[in-house]
């Protein structure tokens, strides 16, 4: 009996561990990863614009926008949302917003799915876009973590009232 309590005291007290400290760091530096890969696109596009509304014009089909603000929104969306991702700044609206992006920019351009979006989506294409979609889902899902501006701002933004009437 003294071995079970004690294996199950190590197993609480690591679980408490990674809660308490893994949690937040694997979420930091999937919003990092994932960050450093929208800014890297957007400073490619921001250093070649005639080059970036060339794709836009004739390999990136993005519904609903010409060419030319497609190109400018893609490449100022790829410059700023990493920061606010990074930072953990409204950190599950900006990772749902990437990850509707993503979505649009799979979809958008064919050259990612050669066998197919349906197949690819099952096989090995776009594989990065696979992996950003499953760590922003994670950030939508739990949160940016306790390492971010939100838990920050969290502890001074003014909590709702809470009515407690009695019939």
């Amino acid at each position: 009996m003294r071995i079970l309590r004690s294996l199950t005291s190590c197993y609480t007290g690591g679980a408490r561990l990674a809660t308490d400290w893994l949690g937040p760091t694997v979420l930091l530096l999937m919003r990092i990863w994932v960050a450093l890969a929208f800014w890297r696109a957007g400073v490619v596009k921001f250093d070649d614009p005639y080059g970036t509304l060339g794709l836009f014009s004739s390999l990136y089909q993005v519904p609903l926008l010409s060419p030319a603000v497609a190109a400018a929104l893609g490449t100022w969306i790829e410059l700023i949302t990493p920061w606010l991702l990074g930072l953990g700044l409204a950190g599950r609206a900006t990772a749902l917003f990437l990850f509707v992006y993503n979505i649009i920019a799979v979809v958008s351009y064919s050259g990612l799915w050669p066998h197919g979006l349906w197949p690819g989506l099952i096989g090995s294409d776009f594989n990065d876009h696979k992996v950003w979609a499953i760590m922003l889902l994670a950030v939508i899902a739990w949160g940016p973590g306790a390492l971010s501006i939100d838990r920050l701002l969290n502890r001074f933004w003014p909590k709702p009232a809470t009515s407690s009437k009695a019939s």
